[in-house]
């Protein structure tokens, strides 16, 4: 990807870059950086990549003109914290593309989807990395890939759900490298608000402002079971709070699907 750069709040934070033009997925190379070291703040973003990833072991399609892109962060003193960062993820880059999209209607579907007018332009998939600090005191720690994918010029076809790229928007949709530096902007700002989990419940509260189908009547599909009931909230954790006719039920993963009557498949991605 050629002339990529960090917005000017990012490069003052001393946020750091690493550009690409092929990869297999910015969230592998992430993890091989920090296996060499790596500690952040730094982005990997790529032009294309070969084998991207996506939730559960999915692929993520990932051609020239979207977004492609993973942050590195140490952001975590304990490990129960890590989760909170998907939400501080979905926060930051909806903050971004209203700014770049004003009027559009763009939505949050839990746990880690970006929506416009309800159809998929984007993801975020988190990993967590556990390494050595050779500190007695604190031997481990804790570092985050925030993995980022949005379609701005193509959305892929022939899934069980609708898609879109920003590109459909009209002339003055944002491309990735516009995308890019507001997005590591607002990440800045959304990651000092959250301040290790610190100032969560406000990143909660911004989170639940722009969810979708929150108050409706949903189906979450889980490892062995589908729930439908009535999306309450997230909790203080992250955690889906669905209101079912057996009572509530508190829902740590699983795969939201919208609407009265959702396609139920197993090849979600």
């Amino acid at each position: 990807m050629t002339r990529v750069a960090l917005g000017e709040i990012a490069r003052a934070q001393g946020v750091r870059l690493l550009s690409l033009e092929t990869v297999d997925s910015t969230n592998d190379e992430a993890r091989r950086l920090i296996e060499a070291g790596e500690r952040g703040p730094l982005w990997v973003i790529a032009t294309q990549q070969k084998k991207g990833k996506g939730r559960l072991g999915r692929t993520w399609l990932s051609p020239q003109g979207n977004l492609h892109a993973s942050l590195i962060v140490s952001a975590c003193d304990e490990m129960h914290l890590a989760p909170q960062l998907g939400f501080v993820a979905g926060v930051a880059t909806l903050k971004a593309l209203q700014h770049l999209c004003p009027g559009q209607r763009f939505a949050l579907k839990w746990p880690n989807d970006l929506l416009l007018s309800g159809d998929k332009i984007g993801g975020i998939l988190l990993e967590n990395i556990i390494t050595p600090t050779g500190d007695a005191r604190q031997p481990t720690a804790s570092i985050s890939i925030i993995g980022i994918g949005v379609n701005c010029e193509t959305a892929p076809e022939g899934l069980p759900y609708p898609t879109r790229a920003l590109r459909s928007i009209g002339a003055n949709a944002p491309t990735a490298l516009e995308l890019i530096g507001v997005l590591t902007d607002a990440f800045v700002g959304t990651l000092a608000l959250w301040r290790r989990g610190l100032g969560f419940a406000q990143i909660r509260n911004e989170w639940l402002s722009c969810a979708a189908g929150l108050g409706d009547e949903i189906h979450v599909v889980l490892a062995h079971e589908t729930l439908i009931g009535r999306f309450e909230e997230i909790d203080s954790t992250g955690r889906l709070v669905l209101a079912c006719l057996e009572g509530k039920r508190l829902i740590e993963a699983g795969d939201v699907l919208l609407g009265p009557r959702p396609v139920l498949t197993e090849t979600l991605r």
